[in-house]
């Protein structure tokens, strides 16, 4: 009977000494993310209790979906860090706000296992997210633009291969256009791409820009390039794709507004992130085994090249957590080499950590063009947000609104961007000159 009451005492203290936790993760809301999330969060719970920092704790992983435009989202952030709101612990941290949310997020590297997972991870990722020494995200997935297109339509109308320059994109779009719609297809559109008035216009901008040896904005050697002959041109042909080759509604268009038309099979070429490969090869899809996927195309310039935003989301930890070491714990846990293999294989994103791009089953799959395409996010081309920091969100804001002017029709390109020169002077306060 001792013996009994010894063991139930035994068993209590156990008990006693685990502790219930419950971790918010508010996760993107494109595509399967939130669904994913969910699972990661659950193989997470699998494995209850955990041991950290010397205690144990039953953890509960709460996934909550965020807007689906970055803009909003980060707007939604501010708000709860306005008010030091402990609602969510764990946020997805787009790759160009560290700088302007540090103050807010926990130093990943006080905490268990961080220093020693860090180099594993792309360094200039780690170093993008790294502010004063702080860690303030741990790499989750990474991102750049790349082109979609129909194999089986561009084989229909005699093309060889995807555009090289935006002016093949043009034609071909057209002409692949003009036939489908003859063959009764009505609904059908050249290029479909993301042209509202928010961060993912900023990103198309940019390859825009960039691919036309016009700059990004603002160069890293701090001067304001934004307004310049190429730029304007650039600028000029994407107002010219609306309503020709482009649904006049694409000025409203986000990254899932896109994809729907593009997985409807009603478009020839779409500008998109990689999630949307795994989404169009998907069971039931009727694109299935009709597209591929290539760089983005470059600008007919002289200097010209093709260009990609640098794209992708990191998890951090915010300063107002209840839990953070839970919380720090749990975002490990998510971005491991496991995590980072599962989101390729399942979303078809591209991994964070290096070695996971010479995992056979990477290879091996119908993925495996993540890694041939790796020099894409290699050479992508980051938003000037270091440079701007902590003012980029209202650079970005400008940069959309000015260029959305042109897509509208409210402004010519000529016109929009000497404003926006101006603008962008007044709030940061640099030179302007010339890429």
């Amino acid at each position: 009977m001792k013996k009994l009451a010894v063991l139930v005492i035994l068993l209590l203290g156990v008990a006693l000494a685990q502790q219930n936790v419950t971790v918010t993760w508010m996760t993107g809301n494109v595509g399967r993310n939130v669904d994913f999330a969910r699972s990661m969060a659950q193989r997470y719970m699998d494995l209850n209790p955990h041991t950290i920092g010397g205690q144990q704790f039953n953890v509960t992983v709460n996934v909550i979906p965020g807007p689906e435009s970055a803009t909003d989202r980060l707007a939604l952030y501010l708000q709860f860090f306005q008010v030091r709101s402990t609602e969510v612990d764990i946020f997805e941290i787009d790759v160009i706000w560290p700088g302007d949310l540090a103050e807010h997020l926990v130093d990943l590297y006080q905490f268990e296992g961080f220093r020693e997972a860090a180099p594993a991870f792309f360094q200039s990722i780690i170093q993008n997210n790294t502010v004063d020494g702080r860690l303030v995200g741990i790499p989750y997935f990474t991102d750049a633009g790349i082109l979609y297109y129909r194999t089986d339509l561009l084989e229909k109308y005699g093309f060889d291969g995807p555009p090289a320059t935006w002016t093949e994109l043009t034609e071909m779009a057209r002409v692949i256009q003009e036939g489908e719609r003859a063959a009764g297809n009505r609904d059908f559109w050249g290029f479909v791409w993301q042209g509202n008035a928010y961060e993912g216009l900023t990103c198309n901008v940019l390859e825009w820009f960039y691919s036309h040896n016009a700059g990004q904005f603002v160069e890293p050697a701090g001067i304001i390039t934004v307004n310049n002959p190429n730029a304007i041109a650039a600028l000029e042909m994407a107002a010219g794709w609306v309503g020709t080759i482009s649904p006049t509604g694409v000025t409203g268009f986000q990254e899932e507004d896109a994809r729907a038309i593009w997985q409807a099979g009603n478009a020839a070429f779409m500008r998109n992130w990689p999630y949307a490969f795994s989404l169009g090869q998907a069971e039931g899809s009727v694109i299935r085994g009709l597209f591929n996927v290539a760089p983005l195309p470059s600008g007919d310039v002289e200097g010209g090249r093709p260009a990609a935003t640098l794209g992708g989301w990191q998890l951090g930890v915010g300063a107002y957590s209840l839990n953070p070491a839970v919380a720090a714990d749990v975002a490990l846990f998510i971005t491991n080499y496991e995590g980072q293999l599962r989101r390729a294989l399942e979303l078809s994103q591209f991994p964070t950590i290096a070695a996971v791009y010479e995992d056979p089953a990477l290879l091996e799959s119908e993925v495996a063009w993540l890694a041939e395409l790796l020099p894409v996010f290699l050479n992508s081309v980051a938003r000037p947000s270091t440079i701007s920091a902590p003012q980029y969100g209202e650079v970005s804001r400008l940069v959309f609104s000015a260029t959305h002017d042109v897509l509208t029709g409210r402004e010519d390109a000529e016109t929009a961007l000497a404003i926006l020169e101006l603008d962008l002077e007044a709030i940061l306060g640099l030179p302007t000159g010339q890429p």
